[in-house]
């Protein structure tokens, strides 16, 4: 304990001095990976540090819970790395308190010395092309949440019934994600921890076809070899390319030469594109890439009024000089795609608070390494005293898990730079007790750790019983009431 004193006191001399006189009082809004792995560094870096994490559902872990897809059981595992964080003896858990209504931004600011937003982007890209408001259209994102359980997806009940066929408007590892799920024989989903929900509805649909649809060619595609080779991988699924389309141009050689991935990715395809399915199957499926078209309108059903029938795509060509940086322009060259579904992957998208500056353009907080800027100029010099950002709503929603770890390295290395230059000044706040007494003088009901505990614990034992890891509780009345008994 003399040593911890120690090191504080020579680290912070004119700041935090002590334990016992001011601890570091810390929160972090949002539990995924980039809010986790922050409050691991915090606690390591500070021995004076109280964490407070809190997020608006009432249980943790983000994309890891929501977003991984339930045939990758593997990606989850850090989930226990994250579980030891929030039962560190300095940290404390908060759910079902949601950032703006629960409690402002500038309320946290004025409760703890530092205020980290790492709550990710809950929102999606739009296109902004005729029919996008009709009836099946969605956003890849609420599928997913969809199918993993999310609370607020539960009723989305997608129209897998109507029609044979889906499109996807994307080829990253979202939409490849969301085309195995389609795909997948529902015998292999079964001992997954997919939402019951969803597997209900996938044993039940019509989906035969999926289509993949990218702007630009096999040698640009922005899913990873990783994602390729497992749909390479499920059985008696027949892989559709037009040959014309993966005929590469002397800049796309060069593109792959600089680019071992994209140079994988393309051999993939290639390989897919000529391997026929293991075996005649009673029930074939297909997935058909279809690259160089972008999506122009989407169409409406003659038979069911206001009902998504199709998507009317323009074939595209590749323009510039640079490899790599070559955009997709429309030839003014249209077909028709007929579909009774269709699920856009083309970017999830943060959403502002009040009282937080907001690039609405890049769809990011504005930072220097973490540190929140005041406006969008760039300025250093304009910063929020105490405010910092981490994970996507930092950078963008790119990556994987890990790069929210180095992510996360970054912005503690501004938070103890700012410490030790004595930016951020002691403070009486009042921390973990000040936030409970307000949420409690607004009646909001907190779901500590130990309530997302009996939730797993619940969750686990129904999977059980159906030979699945757990068994997602997917409404908000059964979350809040397990976790409160």
């Amino acid at each position: 304990m003399k040593m911890a004193i120690f090191q504080a006191r020579t680290w912070f001399p004119r700041t935090f001095s002590t334990v016992a006189s001011h601890p570091l009082r810390v929160c972090v809004v949002g539990s995924g990976p980039a809010g986790f792995y922050t409050a691991e560094k915090m606690l390591k870096a500070h021995q004076e540090a109280q964490v407070d994490i809190i997020d608006r559902l009432p249980t943790p872990f983000g994309l890891v819970r929501s977003g991984v897809a339930p045939d990758h059981p593997e990606t989850k595992i850090v989930v226990n790395q994250f579980t030891r964080v929030a039962q560190h003896e300095r940290c404390t858990f908060f759910g079902n308190v949601t950032l703006g209504s629960s409690v402002t931004l500038p309320e946290l600011r004025e409760l703890y010395d530092v205020v980290v937003l790492a709550y990710g982007a809950e929102s999606d890209r739009v296109l902004g092309i005729p029919g996008e408001d009709l009836s099946g259209v969605y956003a890849a994102r609420e599928f997913v949440w969809w199918y993993n359980g999310h609370p607020n997806c539960r009723y989305l009940n997608p129209d897998l019934k109507s029609s044979d066929t889906a499109v996807i408007l994307g080829q990253g590892n979202v939409a490849l994600d969301v085309a195995r799920i389609l795909l997948r024989p529902t015998t292999e989903l079964a001992t997954t921890d997919i939402a019951s929900h969803a597997l209900a509805a996938l044993e039940d649909s019509s989906i035969r076809k999926v289509y993949l649809v990218g702007r630009r060619g096999p040698a640009q595609a922005a899913c990873t070899a990783k994602e390729l080779r497992e749909i390479n991988g499920i059985k008696d699924l027949h892989v559709h390319i037009k040959e014309a389309d993966l005929l590469t141009t002397p800049e796309d050689e060069e593109e792959m030469r600089n680019n071992r991935i994209r140079k994988r990715v393309y051999e993939l395809l290639s390989k897919a594109a000529t391997t026929r399915a293991s075996h005649p199957n009673s029930d074939p499926r297909e997935l058909h890439f279809v690259f160089f078209r972008k999506p122009d309108k989407f169409l409406e059903s003659n038979e069911r009024s206001g009902h998504v029938s199709g998507v009317r795509l323009e074939k595209t060509k590749l323009i510039g000089d640079r490899p790599g940086e070559r955009m997709a322009a429309g030839t003014g060259q249209f077909e028709d795609l007929g579909c009774g579904i269709v699920l856009k992957s083309i970017g999830y998208k943060s959403v502002p608070v009040d009282g937080l500056p907001f690039d609405h353009r890049k769809g990011v907080v504005p930072n220097v390494r973490g540190r929140v800027l005041s406006d969008t100029s760039g300025d250093p010099m304009l910063l929020e005293k105490g405010l910092y950002v981490c994970g996507w709503l930092k950078r963008g929603p790119t990556g994987i898990i890990a790069t929210n770890l180095y992510c996360a390295e970054e912005t503690v290395a501004s938070i103890s730079e700012d410490l030790k230059q004595g930016v951020l000044a002691s403070s009486s706040s009042s921390g973990r007790e000040g936030l409970l007494q307000l949420l409690d003088s607004r009646n909001v009901r907190v779901i500590p750790f130990g309530g997302w505990e009996k939730i797993d614990s619940e969750e686990r034992r129904l999977g059980n019983l159906r030979n699945k890891p757990r068994e997602k509780l997917a409404t908000w009345e059964e979350l809040q009431k397990v976790a409160t008994e």
